[in-house]
C-alpha cells in the first residue's frame, strides 16, 4: 500500500476512535481529575489523583497519561515518579472554578447528548429523534423529554450557560446592538437568532453539519443556511435580514419586525 493508501487509512482509524477521545474527556470531567488537580497546591502523582477521585490507580494511571497526550495535562518525572499538573486549556474550561468552565456541558454531552448518537442511523432512518430509545422516555412532547427530570433539566440549562460564557461576546458584538437597552432569550419585535450557519452550498463547515446531526438524533431539527433563515422568518413577517459568521463556534442572524 503506498503513501496515499497509508494516509486514507490513518484518517480512517482517526475518525473510527474519535469517540475514545470524547469518552476520555467526559470522564476526566465526570471524575473530577481537572478540579482535584487545580486545588492541589503541586503537581500530583497517579496514588494521589486515584485516592481524590477513588479511581483505581492502574486506570487512574491509563486516563492521566492519555489526558497528557491530548495535551489536557502536563507531566513531569522526578526520581523515576510522575506528576501530573493541568494545561493552560484545562484550567480555562475544565475546572468549575473558571469563570469559562465548560464541565457541565460536557457532561451533558457525555451523558445525554453521546447515549443518542449511539442510534443515529436510526435517526436517519426514521427522521426521528432518539429519546425512547435511548432513554425508554416518549419524545412526542419534546421539551418533557429533555427535562425528563429535575437534574437533567438543571444540568441541561447549565450546559447553556456554559456555551454563553465562551460565545456570548462574539455573539453579542456581531452587530450593533445598542439600540436595545435590555435583552432577553424570547422572540418580541425584533429577534437575535444565535446558531451555526451552514455555507449556502450545506457542504460546510463540518462542525455546523455535526450540530445538525446533533439536533436530529436529539430535537428532529437541523441547523439552516442563511437563505433558509430568510425564507422562514420573511414568511412569519420579519425583515431587515442581517447575517454575520462571528468566526466562532455560533453565528448570529438579525431581524425586526
Amino acid at each position: 500500500m503506498g503513501s496515499s493508501g497509508d494516509d486514507g487509512y490513518r484518517l480512517l482509524n482517526e475518525y473510527a476512535n474519535g469517540f475514545m477521545v470524547s469518552q476520555v474527556l467526559f470522564a476526566a470531567c465526570e471524575l473530577g481529575v481537572f478540579d482535584l488537580l487545580a486545588e492541589a497546591p503541586g503537581p500530583l502523582d497517579v496514588a494521589a489523583v486515584a485516592a481524590g477521585v477513588e479511581a483505581s490507580s492502574h486506570g487512574t494511571e491509563l486516563l492521566l497519561d492519555t489526558c497528557v497526550s491530548l495535551k489536557l495535562l502536563k507531566v513531569e518525572t522526578r526520581a523515576g515518579k510522575a506528576f501530573y499538573e493541568n494545561t493552560e486549556l484545562s484550567s480555562a474550561y475544565l475546572t468549575r472554578v473558571s469563570p469559562t468552565s465548560q464541565c457541565s456541558l460536557l457532561k451533558y454531552l457525555g451523558r445525554t447528548s453521546y447515549g443518542c448518537w449511539g442510534h443515529l442511523a436510526d435517526a436517519v432512518r426514521e427522521g426521528k429523534n432518539q429519546y425512547l430509545e435511548t432513554f425508554g422516555v416518549p419524545a412526542e412532547d419534546l421539551f418533557t423529554a429533555i427535562y425528563r427530570s429535575e437534574g437533567e433539566r438543571l444540568q441541561f440549562m447549565r450546559a447553556l450557560q456554559d456555551v454563553w460564557s465562551v460565545n456570548g461576546r462574539s455573539v453579542l458584538t456581531a452587530f450593533d446592538l445598542s439600540g436595545f437597552p435590555r435583552m432577553c432569550d424570547l422572540g418580541g419585535g425584533g429577534i437575535l437568532v444565535i446558531e451555526s450557519l451552514l455555507d449556502e452550498d450545506r457542504r460546510g463547515p463540518l462542525l455546523t453539519q455535526l450540530y445538525s446531526l446533533n439536533m436530529l438524533v436529539q430535537t428532529e431539527g437541523q441547523e439552516r443556511t442563511p437563505t433558509h433563515y430568510h425564507m422562514l422568518l420573511s414568511s412569519a413577517g420579519f425583515r431587515d435580514f442581517q447575517f454575520k459568521k462571528t468566526g466562532a463556534i455560533y453565528d448570529a442572524v438579525l431581524v425586526r419586525k
